[in-house]
């Protein structure tokens, strides 16, 4: 018996059909939003009800919002360029808006927003421990980096609704990976590691979790979280040479053999940075800094989050790799 019905923004994406899968899983009835007909993403096989539409066009909305009990939100504005950065921030919350406005007009009884780990800042200088849902991004810290300072801005937006009346849930997922990933971003560095490209590593920390405990967290969300709150749905924090070497041993290739110093990634930025066609990849290098491990007991707590061993998590997403033909089939498990 279905429990309602559900509302995936950006359901052909990476996180919004995982979540779909969930709450399929989970007895909703789920209807799911896209800018173009007949794009499925990883939810091919699932029992989804599609709308078209398009969150910088809200008079096209309101037919999906209509009858939804709750509401996804993991169509968030991604600009791809970095400036103007206030044009990209305008946009982000613009959208953002509509999509708070049309939830509003349907009157759904929650929304379950997908924002990110860049809001979430760095503990006080002399706090030692890991970043939580207290630690929050200072707008500024990265005045070049769209990315960032959308993100924040669009967040803000989500909780101000909140205040306002409209019972809002704001997810931070950490870095995502894990199987379905159809259009590589994150994945795409995986996938190098794994045939063999992965020559140097980084001085950093990344936490990581797969994204079907992702999907997972939004639908436990839905009834276990709190209106108005933060959740940093996190796995595992860990050295980004240990993730590149267990990819590599679980791939059989060459684990990396260069150590690549922040001052190099500094200069590099710094050069980006007086190069336009450049700048993109400049923001991404001085955001290294930013990387962080992260204390996820909230989620553990309130929403139930369990996040599976890492190990899974690799071997399913290479094999899905290699069976949708991007990876060659691994020739031997190391270590």
């Amino acid at each position: 018996m279905s429990r309602g019905t559900a509302l995936i923004l950006g359901a052909t994406g990476y996180i919004g059909g995982a979540i779909a899968r969930a709450a399929v899983e989970g007895g909703w009835h789920v209807r799911g939003l896209r800018r173009r007909a007949g794009a499925e993403g990883n939810t091919m096989g699932l029992p989804i009800q599609w709308f078209e539409g398009d969150l910088a066009q809200p008079q096209t909305l309101s037919a999906a919002f209509d009858g939804a009990d709750v509401v996804f939100d993991a169509a968030g504005y991604y600009p791809q360029q970095t400036a103007p950065v206030a044009q990209h921030v305008a946009d982000g919350v613009r959208q953002t808006r509509h999509v708070l406005e049309a939830a509003r007009r349907a009157r759904v009884s929650r929304l379950i927003y997908t924002s990110t780990l860049t809001t979430i800042g760095h503990p006080a200088p002399g706090e030692e421990r890991s970043a939580d849902e207290r630690d929050v991004y200072v707008p500024g810290s990265l005045p070049t980096a769209a990315y960032y300072e959308c993100k924040f801005a669009m967040e803000s937006e989500v909780l101000r609704a909140c205040a306002a009346g409209l019972a809002s849930v704001v997810l931070n997922p950490t870095a995502v990976i894990g199987p379905g990933d159809v259009t590589p971003t994150l994945g795409g560095i995986v996938l190098a590691v794994a045939r063999g490209w992965g020559w140097a590593w980084l001085e950093a920390d990344v936490n990581l979790i797969d994204v079907r405990d992702v999907g997972q967290a939004h639908v436990a969300a839905m009834d276990r979280g709190e209106p108005g709150q933060r959740y940093i749905l996190g796995g595992h924090n860990l050295r980004v040479r240990d993730v590149m070497d267990r990819v590599a041993a679980r791939a059989g290739v060459a684990r990396p053999r260069v150590r690549i110093p922040m001052a190099l990634i500094d200069a590099l930025a710094w050069t980006s940075d007086r190069l336009p066609w450049l700048a993109l990849l400049g923001n991404h290098l001085r955001a290294v800094r930013h990387w962080q491990g992260y204390d996820t007991s909230k989620a553990r707590g309130a929403l139930g989050l369990a996040p599976r061993p890492l190990e899974t998590t690799l071997a399913d997403m290479l094999d899905d790799y290699i069976a949708r033909g991007r990876l060659a089939p691994r020739r031997s498990v190391v270590g």
